[in-house]
């Protein structure tokens, strides 16, 4: 294979398809949405094409017509790849690359690039390699040749380059390699979060941009990486951030949801998302400037809904509203997203309200429980002691009293615990309905 070196910006087309399940107005906002992600690759869009259709062509994706007039572009424009807003089969890579003989990639294959580039830690890189191959396998029969080729730039990271000669059996067998060093640093994650018992676990999720990253340095004093591109963090961030003079809490930064993430993506971050699967409480961080923030929230809530971990208390927390102009809309958005906070995390807007919202959910989700057990049961108090904080210990006629609070989401597990090891539950108590949450001095939302 023949290294070139890669150009500041990469010239490049982006292509998608209106059908009847795809109104016009959407298929702009798609494309619009690849134009970044292509930026955010290293390439600058130079033509958008759009063409409708009743349904994507098998062999082509568009018409023949379409792909003859793109391959007259790609040789007038030095145009060096074309982007197209959906999966390919291998078969339609194969046609157009024949006709266009230019780099051929689709949505996921350049999300799978940008992964590649941002990716700094051990297990980030890990993540992106078994998404890379489980994304190649499928097209193994053309990826080599496709690879081989003298192109350069995106699209082109990762495995494909010092595997050209692997077959599928060697693949399959470093995908599972791939799968069992993921499950050996889960487990050593799990062993650090198991140290972080005694505190209330909150994670960011969000659409890719919203603001998360910004989010975590404004309530924890960090210097997370913040840019305002697509896919700007990569891995999990975790910090202690202060609530209250009293109050700490454990606020991790996950990586952003994005439409059409690829299916592969999920599963292999699924590790790194697990802070999500673990947390007590969510915010979910909208940026309440972007045209279409109430699609990018049921991308996300269906994204939290694949994870498994819908119905999780969720504070939604619209972001940037300092560059909001029509702010008439707002009271109708706080009915409609319960419970919901509006802030600026860049300027530091509203920030002691959103930290009294989740001081409320904290209180909401806390429940006080009082048990009897007997005084040799020494092993289910440690494994109490992992899901629960243990308040009160007390001796009386041959059993230990217990005073406890549990959160929302351990309360199954702790009861299951203590019915197989025939405890006495004494008093179950829900929290108090807490105050209404103090505003900051900043201007009323």
């Amino acid at each position: 294979m023949i290294d070139l070196i890669k150009e500041q910006k990469e010239r490049a087309i982006v292509v998608g398809v209106v059908t009847r399940n795809i109104h016009k107005q959407q298929a702009e906002e798609y494309l619009d949405e690849l134009t970044l992600l292509a930026d955010t690759a290293g390439a600058t869009v130079i033509h958008r094409i759009m063409q409708d259709r009743n349904k994507v062509d098998p062999a082509f994706y568009i018409g023949k017509g379409k792909v003859e007039e793109i391959a007259k572009l790609v040789e007038d424009d030095d145009i060096a790849s074309v982007i197209f807003d959906d999966d390919l089969s291998p078969a339609q890579v194969r046609n157009l690359e024949t006709t266009i003989n230019r780099k051929i990639l689709d949505r996921s294959g350049l999300i799978l690039d940008i992964f590649a580039s941002r990716a700094k830690t051990n297990e980030a890189k890990t993540q992106v390699e078994l998404a890379q191959l489980q994304y190649l396998l499928p097209r193994l029969t053309r990826a080599w040749t496709h690879l081989s080729k003298q192109f350069g730039g995106i699209g082109t990271k990762g495995p494909g380059e010092t595997q050209i000669e692997t077959d599928r059996r060697m693949i399959r067998q470093r995908i599972s390699h791939l799968e069992e060093k993921l499950a050996k640093i889960g487990q050593q994650r799990q062993t650090r979060r198991s140290g972080r018992k005694d505190f209330v676990n909150v994670s960011l999720v969000g659409y890719t941009n919203a603001g998360k990253s910004t989010l975590l340095n404004a309530l924890t004093d960090s210097k997370v990486f913040v840019e305002n591109r697509l896919f700007a963090t990569l891995d999990t961030t975790t910090r202690t951030a202060a609530l209250s003079p009293s109050t700490n809490i454990l606020l991790s930064d996950t990586v952003g949801f994005i439409r059409k993430l690829p299916h592969h993506l999920v599963a292999s971050f699924k590790g790194t998302l697990e802070e999500v699967v673990e947390a007590d409480i969510l915010l979910h961080v909208i940026d309440v400037c972007h045209p279409k923030f109430d699609e990018q929230i049921r991308v996300v809530i269906s994204t939290l809904e694949e994870l498994g971990v819908a119905g999780k208390p969720t504070l939604y927390v619209f972001n940037k509203i300092d560059a909001l102009q029509d702010r008439e809309h707002l009271p109708e958005l706080q009915q409609q997203f319960t419970p919901s906070v509006f802030i600026s995390a860049e300027r530091g807007i509203n920030l002691l309200g959103l930290k009294d919202m989740i001081l409320k959910m904290i209180h909401h989700s806390r429940i006080e429980l009082t048990f009897s057990i007997g005084h040799t049961e020494h092993k289910l108090l440690s494994t109490l002691h992992d899901l629960a904080e243990i308040e009160e210990r007390t001796y009386e006629d041959g059993n230990i009293i217990v005073k406890a609070k549990v959160s929302s989401r351990n309360i199954h597990h702790v009861r299951e615990v203590l019915k197989q090891a025939h405890a006495t539950i004494i008093s179950f108590q829900a929290p108090h309905e807490p105050r209404e949450p103090a505003r900051s001095n900043d201007k009323p939302l």
